[in-house]
Formats: structure tokens, C-alpha cells, sequence
């Protein structure tokens, strides 16, 4: 048995046995304790791992079953990648509905997230576009899930808890080509960004804003708003692939107070206009980080934490000023602190985390004991708002927080898979 880490590298777990999985026809594998799906380990915390027990691992599970070029309908294995679907289904002239902010995630591990992307207010998440899927139990039962079915919202932001996706049917969205027409707004403060994501929700199918986390006083919360549609058009040539890698895992993080302030005076000044509108290609626009592989080592052995939260309409404003001015006070932050207004559409998980209101996502550099008394001090800020802290990025939320933000818990417990488990799940149950 060995340890493992998620993709925060953070924390180092003990005593984790991994068996793959190949056949989506053959029963589970026989194991001892406890087990849990795992993708392709792109969750930041500790939902997809599992101390002393073990992981079934799904990417070997990667075939696509059919595809209807006619309608977008996808039907494939829970081990391929969204990265892999791009590929086979965008030169047909379809796109994925809904993407996070890396295509390196397993179709598996998006559904048990129940992720979402910069298209919120108009397309809800991940798990609004699943038209069916299978799940095997711990039992050997095989289940046909559809929207509404009680185990079907329990496993849509399950954490991979009612047992293993195997396959699953995916409607796609119809798109003109790789293009995206993109206009970036320079704003100078929090509430310049409200405005323009009031503004450009009813016209535009992407929004999300980078903001320079550590400003203070006048220029709190400034950064740039990017707005989006997929163009059409033949506008540039495709760029080439990124072979950008961090080769190693660096001593310390590179992340630290000597290169956050002027890595963030820079990007916020880079664009000197207020406005600028460009073509660009889908894959920077959606993906930039998956541009430099192994990016997760830049923070050095101890890893990062990253702290994404959900606030209500109602609390927002306040909650996010509240946040910004812990971190600037900290000293510490984030290269990429991304903020980001979600629609109404109800989620179709009981444990999904999209919700109405806003999204403040932002990476820490693990300090120790520093780090975790300041995400501390963000939480309490977080519950006294009404919000949420997301799952799929947390690795040290209390119960307490998990409970309060997630009232469909107890109903979720009762669909669980009994023979499933993660630390994720038993720290915030203990």
C-alpha cells in the first residue's frame, strides 16, 4: 500500500491501495474496507482520496460507445477525458456543454463534482447536460440513472460515494469552430465588476473576472472581466500544442509574497485600454493552466490549498470585500483569483455546489499553520454569508461548515454506497 496525494499535493495520505479497472461488463474488483472511484486526480483536497483503504481507478475505462454526429448525443466511458471528447467531437461541430478550467478531468470525476464553467448563468453545470448513466454498486447491482431518479441526483456531486460510474450518455452543444470572441474589461474596484457581470449576463454565454487579490483601499477587487461567445471563422492559424512543463518540485513555493505583488501589478496593467476585444483560440481561453504541465509543483513539497466559495445574492458584495481584505492583510494570495457571478438554475445534485450568487476561487501556497489559520478566518466569513465552500477543491473544511452549506446531506447518506468512503467524507461526517 502507498501514499497518495491529490492534485494540490496536499494531503499526503498513507496506506491507499489502487486497483484499475478495464472492463465497464466485469464486476468490481474484490477489496478489503473501504473503496472510491478516481479519475484522472485533478480534485484539489481529499474528496478522491481514500487513507487506508481503496481506489478504483477508471481511466482505463476510456472507449467511446456511440456518437450522433446528427444530434450531439455521446455515449462513453467514465474514464475519458473531456480533453479526449474535444478531440473527436469539435471537428464534427460540437463542443462540451459545460468545462472547468482544465479538459484533463474524467467524464466520471466531472459528474461526481457536478463541475461547472464560465457559462453558469445560462448552461447550470455539468450534470444538467447527463442524459444517462450506469452506476455499479459495492453489491454488484448495475443501475440505469436518469434525470429525477433519487440515486441520480445523489451521484450527480456524489464525490464518487454511490458506487462507480462506468458509462455515461452526454448531450453536447452545437458550435461554429475553436474560435472564441473575447472582450477584456479593465475595472478598478469590486463594484465596477458587479456591474459589468449584471450587464453582460443577458448577452454573453461566458463571463468570469480575474481580480488582483491583494489590492487595498480604492482599487479593491479590480481586475479584468472577460465576456465570450464562440465565434465562427477561420481567423488565425491553430496554435501549436503547449510543451511548457515544470520539471520539478521546487524546494520552496514559488508562489510567495517576493512574486505575488508584481506578477499582479503586472497582469493587472498589461492591458492598457479599457476594453479589447480579440479572436482566440478555445483551448488558451478555457484552459490556460492546462498550458504548463505539472503546473501543481510550482508550490513547492508542502502543496496548496485552494479555498473556492459560493455566496448568496444577498451577502455577496459584502462577504467578498470581507475576504479580499483578509488575504490583502495576509500578505499572501493568489496568481489566479478568479470571481465569477453563478445563474438561478437550480443543480441537479443533492451535494452540488453551484448555487445563485457568486464564486471566489483563489490558490494558497501551504505556509503551515499561517496558511490554515487565514482559510480559517475565510471561512467564518463564508458562514456567516449563507455560503458554501466547493468539495471538490477543499482538503480542510470542518463538518460543521459542510453541513450548514449542504441541508441534503442526511438525505444523501441514506443513497451512499455503504462500502464507499474517502477522507473527505469522513472528516466532514466526524
Amino acid at each position: 500500500m502507498a501514499s497518495g496525494t491529490s492534485w494540490g499535493r496536499y494531503p499526503a495520505v498513507p496506506g491507499q491501495r489502487g486497483l484499475d479497472l478495464f472492463d465497464r461488463h466485469a464486476p468490481l474488483p474484490a477489496f478489503e474496507g473501504t473503496a472510491l472511484p478516481y479519475g484522472n486526480g485533478r480534485s484539489y483536497g481529499d474528496s478522491c482520496l481514500n487513507p487506508g483503504g481503496t481506489i478504483l481507478r477508471t481511466r482505463r475505462l476510456d472507449r467511446f460507445i456511440e456518437f450522433d454526429p446528427a444530434t450531439g448525443v455521446l455515449r462513453c466511458e467514465a474514464g475519458t477525458t473531456l480533453s479526449e471528447i474535444i478531440d473527436l467531437t469539435l471537428p464534427q461541430g460540437w463542443f462540451l456543454p459545460v468545462t472547468p478550467g482544465t479538459r484533463y478531468v474524467t467524464v466520471g470525476g466531472a459528474i461526481a463534482n457536478d463541475v461547472h464553467g464560465k457559462n453558469h448563468h445560462c448552461a447550470g453545470t455539468f450534470g444538467h447536460h447527463v442524459l444517462a448513466m450506469e452506476l455499479l454498486r459495492s453489491d454488484g447491482q448495475r443501475h440505469l440513472l436518469a434525470p429525477g431518479a433519487p440515486l441520480f441526483e445523489a451521484t450527480v456531486a456524489g464525490l464518487g460515494l454511490t458506487g462507480v460510474i462506468t458509462w455515461a450518455s452526454l448531450q453536447l452543444r452545437r458550435v461554429p469552430g475553436p474560435w472564441m470572441e473575447v472582450e477584456s474589461i479593465r475595472f478598478d474596484n469590486l463594484d465596477e465588476f458587479f456591474h459589468w457581470s449584471k450587464q453582460s449576463a443577458p448577452l454573453y454565454e461566458y463571463t468570469v473576472a480575474w481580480i488582483d487579490c491583494i489590492a487595498r483601499g480604492k482599487a479593491l477587487g479590480r481586475g479584468h472581466f472577460l465576456r465570450a461567445d464562440h465565434a465562427a471563422g477561420d481567423h488565425r492559424p491553430v496554435p501549436k500544442p503547449s510543451h511548457l512543463v515544470m520539471p520539478f518540485v521546487p524546494p520552496v513555493s514559488l508562489v510567495n509574497k517576493l512574486s505575488l505583488r508584481p506578477f499582479n501589478w503586472l497582469y493587472y496593467h498589461r492591458q492598457r485600454q479599457t476594453h479589447r476585444r480579440d479572436f482566440t483560440h478555445y483551448a488558451p481561453y478555457f484552459y490556460p493552466l492546462d498550458g504548463v504541465a505539472n503546473w501543481n509543483r510550482m508550490y513547492g513539497p508542502r502543496g496548496f490549498l485552494q479555498h473556492q466559495c459560493a455566496l448568496p445574492p444577498a451577502t455577496a458584495r459584502t462577504a467578498v470585500a470581507e475576504i479580499l481584505v483578509e488575504i490583502a492583510r495576509s500578505g499572501t494570495g493568489s496568481f489566479l483569483a478568479v470571481l465569477k457571478e453563478f445563474g438561478g438554475r437550480p443543480s441537479p445534485g443533492m451535494l452540488s455546489f453551484a448555487r445563485p450568487g457568486t464564486t471566489l476561487a483563489l490558490d494558497f501556497p501551504n505556509d503551515g499553520e499561517g496558511t490554515f489559520r487565514l482559510l480559517n478566518r475565510l471561512d467564518r466569513v463564508v458562514a456567516q454569508a449563507g455560503g458554501a465552500i466547493y468539495p471538490a477543491k477543499d482538503a480542510r473544511m470542518s463538518g460543521e461548515l459542510f453541513r450548514q452549506a449542504f441541508p441534503r446531506w442526511e438525505e444523501f447518506s441514506r443513497l451512499a454506497d455503504p462500502r464507499f468512503s474517502s477522507g473527505f467524507w469522513r472528516r466532514v461526517m466526524e
